[in-house]
C-alpha cells in the first residue's frame, strides 16, 4: 500500500481590519447624510489605494457639501488637504486622501457611471432611481 501525502494548503490572507481613516471618512459622510455609501476594498487589485469610497449625494450643493466635510475631517486629523477635482460643478467629486479615494455623486451621475460595476460590486438602487 502506497501512501499518498497530502499537499498542505496555503494559509488563505485575511482581509486587514479597516483603517482608521476610512473609518473617519465614512463616519463623515454618514454625517453629512449621503446616500448608499459603499466600500470597495481595492487590496490586490491596484496600487493606487487600498479602499475606495462611493456616495450619492441629492444635489450639486449637498455633493459639495459632503466633499467639503470630508476635506475638512482630514484638516482636523493633522493629513494634508487632500487632492480634490468637481467641487464647483457639484456632479461628481473626488478626494484623493491617499490610501481611500472618494467617489461623491448625484444620482443620475453615479448611475451613468456605475464605478461599482468596474470593480465589481453591485450598485445600490437607489442610486439609479430618480429622486
Amino acid at each position: 500500500m502506497t501512501t499518498i501525502p497530502r499537499a498542505r494548503t496555503k494559509a488563505r490572507k485575511t482581509a486587514p481590519p479597516p483603517s482608521p481613516l476610512l473609518d473617519r471618512i465614512v463616519q463623515a459622510l454618514d454625517d453629512g447624510k449621503a446616500e448608499d455609501i459603499v466600500v470597495i476594498d481595492l487590496l490586490g487589485k491596484t496600487s493606487i489605494a487600498d479602499h475606495m469610497v462611493i456616495a450619492t449625494g441629492r444635489s450639486q450643493r449637498q455633493v459639495s457639501a459632503l466633499a467639503e466635510r470630508v476635506i475638512a475631517m482630514l484638516n482636523e486629523k493633522g493629513k494634508p488637504r487632500p487632492g480634490a477635482e468637481g467641487m464647483r460643478q457639484g456632479d461628481w467629486v473626488l478626494i484623493d486622501a491617499g490610501d481611500v479615494i472618494v467617489h461623491l455623486f448625484r444620482p443620475e451621475v453615479r448611475g451613468f457611471y456605475n464605478l461599482e460595476k468596474m470593480w465589481g460590486v453591485a450598485l445600490p438602487d437607489a442610486a439609479g432611481s430618480p429622486g
